[in-house]
Formats: structure tokens, C-alpha cells, sequence
């Protein structure tokens, strides 16, 4: 029997990776957009009691990962957009962005808040969502627009309606599992976004989020968020990261102005602890070019990056192509804040 030409052969079955093209960790490494914290391709669940700003960090953090900024002490490793289905109190969402940004002195960012109400039940409304995502990224990027470099970071608030508007049950562990796998779908199609599922914990908090205990060994990160004045989110669970605190974080109100009885127009925000501004207070000021390439080195790992390597990366990323010289005022800059050194013309990121 002869046997067939490989070329001809369509494939029929799922893709795969061969073992000799899996590359290592230290070479591809997580693709991180809040390093530690939010990664591409990956599901996170952040659940407190009412009350526990949950969703107004999670606003914080749109804010954070749509403008390029650091969050709570971590690094922000990739600018992305930012897609909030909002499908309970919208408006205290819009409100809480406006506020955010206005204290950041921000104003143009490539985050949408979609209103609505969202089933995830059944895997006929993906296609739903996955033309809202499309159309949003579009108005982000313009209609010809690289969906691998679309919107990073989906934001659902919060679970239980995202369950309820399928009329599933939360307590149902394949009412759970209907919506992750039709997430990992939407994941499919679009590029590998990070997830994020606002949550709320049981009666008795410390046992974790409310309902199926299924969503517990879905989500790649649990965080729980404690606390009455001061705050602290807290890894419940991670896949590769050691449980514990992350950070602590407190309650601001904003004032927009008064309204038409001349009474304050307020929101609730959330703002670092003293610990953490001063944690802040200690990083080094860097440019915009010299946080780009320490990026860089940063995802180079343990191996580092020989000068020339460094240059060709810094210039796909826009730098040095109308003057060389900024390749080496970073390089410098970089050096003399002590967040790289040199050896025999191969450099690495210091820790």
C-alpha cells in the first residue's frame, strides 16, 4: 500500500505540539501584563464580602493595565486594553473609572464598559461576546486591527450574575464548568486574554468563594480580599505562585463636585496603604525608554542579553531608529540606577 504524501495529508484531528518544539521556561517564559499578577491566556478570580472594594480594585487595575502603569508595587510588563462587562452597576463603574483616571491624571485609555446582560451558559451566546470583543477592538485599534494584539484583559463583575443570566446555578458545579470552557473558547479565538471574574466569599469567608468549590480548581489564580479599614488581597490559590499576601489597599473617596442641591458627588477608589507608597517611593524614577528595555532584559530571564541582541530588540519596540544614541542613554541610565549590569558585553536585569 503506498503510503500517502505527507503535503496532501489535511490535518482532522486537534492541534498539537510536538515534545522537541516545547521551548523552555527560562526562553519563553509567562507572558505577563501585571507581572505576578495578570498573565495572558490565564484566569483569575478575585471574591471578598460586600463591601471588600473587590470591584473597585479590579477598576484600579483596568486603569492600570490600560495606561502602561505599575499596580500596588508590580510591574506593568505590557500595555493592553481593557474590556469590562459591567453586568451589575455600570454606572458605579463608569463613575469609579472616570475617578481613577482623573486622580491619575488620565484621560484617553483603551478600556470599554459593556453594559449587559451576559450569558455564558450555553455556548451559542460565545459568538455574542466574541463580536462585542471584535467590535470594541476595533474602535481600540482601527478596523484593521492584529487580533493577537487586541484587548489583554477581559473583566466579568461579578460571577453569580454571570451564572444567574443562563439561568445557571453557582452552586452547581457543571453550571460552572459550562462557562469556563466556553471562556477558554473565547480565549481560543481571540488571542490568549487574561480573565478576570469578580466574586463574592461564602457566609463564613475564609472557606472560600461562594458556591461550587469547582471554581477553586478552574481559575489559575484565586485571590481573596480581607480586611475591614485596610484591605489585603491575598492569593488563595495560583498554579505557579506561592500563596499569600500581595498587597494592602484602603478606601478613598472621590469627590467629582456637587450636584444641583449643592451636595458632594462622591465614589468609592481604592488607594495603597503607606506601605506600599513607600515601597513605591524607593523604585527608581525611569523614562519611558528606559523602562522599555529594562523590560526587555527583564524577559530575557537568567541568560541576559548580549548588547547586540538588546539593541535589535529596543529598535522593534521603536527605540534608536531616529537617534542611535538613545539605545546607550538608556543602556546607562539602566546601569547607574543599578538595574543592570554588564559583563564581558552580555547584560542581565538586577534583581
Amino acid at each position: 500500500m503506498r503510503t500517502p504524501d505527507i503535503a496532501q495529508v489535511r490535518p482532522k484531528g486537534f492541534g498539537f505540539e510536538l515534545f522537541g518544539n516545547i521551548r523552555c521556561p527560562t526562553e519563553a517564559g509567562k507572558s505577563h501584563i501585571i507581572k505576578g499578577i495578570f498573565a495572558y491566556d490565564e484566569t483569575s478570580a478575585w471574591v471578598g464580602p460586600p463591601g471588600s472594594l473587590k470591584s473597585a480594585l479590579l477598576a484600579d487595575a483596568a486603569v492600570a493595565i490600560a495606561s502602561g502603569s505599575d499596580w500596588f508595587g508590580h510591574r506593568n510588563k505590557h500595555q493592553t486594553g481593557v474590556i469590562y462587562f459591567a453586568l451589575e452597576r455600570a454606572d458605579l463603574v463608569r463613575r469609579r473609572l472616570l475617578a481613577i483616571a482623573k486622580a491619575k491624571g488620565l484621560e484617553r485609555l483603551p478600556i470599554a464598559v459593556v453594559p449587559a446582560v451576559v450569558d455564558l451558559v450555553r455556548p451559542d451566546s460565545v459568538r455574542k461576546v466574541l463580536d462585542t470583543i471584535a467590535d470594541v477592538e476595533a474602535e481600540f485599534y482601527g478596523p484593521d486591527y492584529d487580533n493577537a494584539s487586541g484587548a489583554g484583559v477581559i473583566i466579568f463583575d461579578t460571577w453569580a450574575k454571570l451564572i444567574a443570566a443562563g439561568g445557571g446555578d453557582e452552586n452547581q458545579a457543571k453550571d460552572q464548568g459550562a462557562i469556563f470552557a466556553n471562556l477558554q473558547r473565547i480565549k481560543n479565538v481571540t488571542g490568549g486574554p487574561h480573565v478576570a471574574l469578580v466574586g463574592h466569599t461564602g457566609k463564613e469567608a475564609d472557606r472560600g468563594p461562594r458556591g461550587s468549590s469547582a471554581i477553586v480548581g478552574d481559575v489559575d489564580m484565586l485571590v481573596t480580599i480581607s480586611g475591614e479599614e485596610i484591605k489585603t488581597a491575598a492569593i488563595s490559590k495560583a498554579n505557579d505562585a506561592p500563596e499569600g499576601p500581595l498587597f494592602s489597599f484602603k478606601s478613598k473617596v472621590h469627590e467629582f463636585g456637587l450636584d444641583e442641591d449643592g451636595d458632594p458627588i462622591t465614589v468609592n477608589i481604592v488607594e495603597p496603604t503607606d506601605e506600599v507608597q513607600a515601597s513605591q517611593a524607593r523604585q527608581p524614577k525611569l523614562t519611558p525608554n528606559q523602562r522599555t528595555m529594562l523590560l526587555l532584559l527583564q524577559e530575557a530571564g537568567k541568560g541576559g542579553l548580549m548588547t547586540e541582541d538588546w539593541n535589535a530588540k529596543a529598535r522593534e519596540a521603536g527605540i534608536g531608529e531616529r537617534r542611535r544614541a538613545d539605545l546607550t542613554d538608556a543602556r546607562a541610565g539602566l546601569k547607574a540606577k543599578g538595574l543592570a549590569r554588564e559583563y564581558m558585553d552580555r547584560w542581565n536585569a538586577c534583581s
